[in-house]
């Protein structure tokens, strides 16, 4: 049953629920009903010079940074401070300053990336976000290079398309990584 228009089957109610089904685990495994692969949808984003994409699913949302924040006594320097967004209180965390590659310089393309994780909840201050980046299957492979903002442990292969290489940031492995998680001065 190949390219089966839905509204044929509407007379054959247990045909149609089954095109439906299959369908759906098509969707679920990642190719189209012609056999395609399906793209990848993700966050692009700038810490620095470098370029990084974070899963979609990772990101609730891209903020411009608050004109107000509260600092945090006793708190690493990373840890820029607590800014009420939407009656929801979110620490901001200056993302290039954690890793130890200097203190994000703060301009009008600075964001706020507020990570989609459901037991810590995190801003992470960033010098742009550059949009959605779609990429297929086959632009995907698991060797990331050396970066200058030293994120390598939380990146998970890369993307590569005309020349370019877009390495993926795992956000949810660096709000749960003890690095993240140790925001008390010492």
């Amino acid at each position: 049953m190949e390219n089966v228009e839905l509204a044929s089957l509407v007379r054959q109610p247990f045909e149609l629920l089954r095109e439906i089904e299959r369908r759906s685990a098509a969707a679920q495994s990642g190719t189209t009903g012609g056999g395609l692969p399906t793209e990848w949808t993700g966050v692009g984003f700038r810490i620095g010079e470098e370029q990084f994409v974070a899963d979609r699913e990772q990101v609730r949302e891209v903020l411009m940074l608050p004109e107000s924040m509260s600092r945090v006594p006793g708190a690493k320097r990373w840890l820029l401070g607590i800014a009420n967004l939407r009656g929801q209180l979110l620490p901001l965390i200056d993302v290039k300053l954690m890793l130890g590659s200097g203190r994000t310089s703060l301009r009008r393309t600075t964001r706020v990336i507020s990570v989609n994780h459901r037991e810590v909840p995190a801003g992470l201050v960033v010098d742009e976000v550059l949009g959605f980046r779609r990429f297929n299957e086959q632009e995907y492979g698991d060797k990331v290079g050396e970066t200058v903002v030293r994120c390598d442990r939380f990146l998970s292969g890369a993307y590569e398309r005309n020349e370019e290489s877009w390495p993926i940031f795992n956000l949810f492995d660096l709000v749960e990584s003890n690095l993240f998680l140790q925001a008390a001065a010492e």
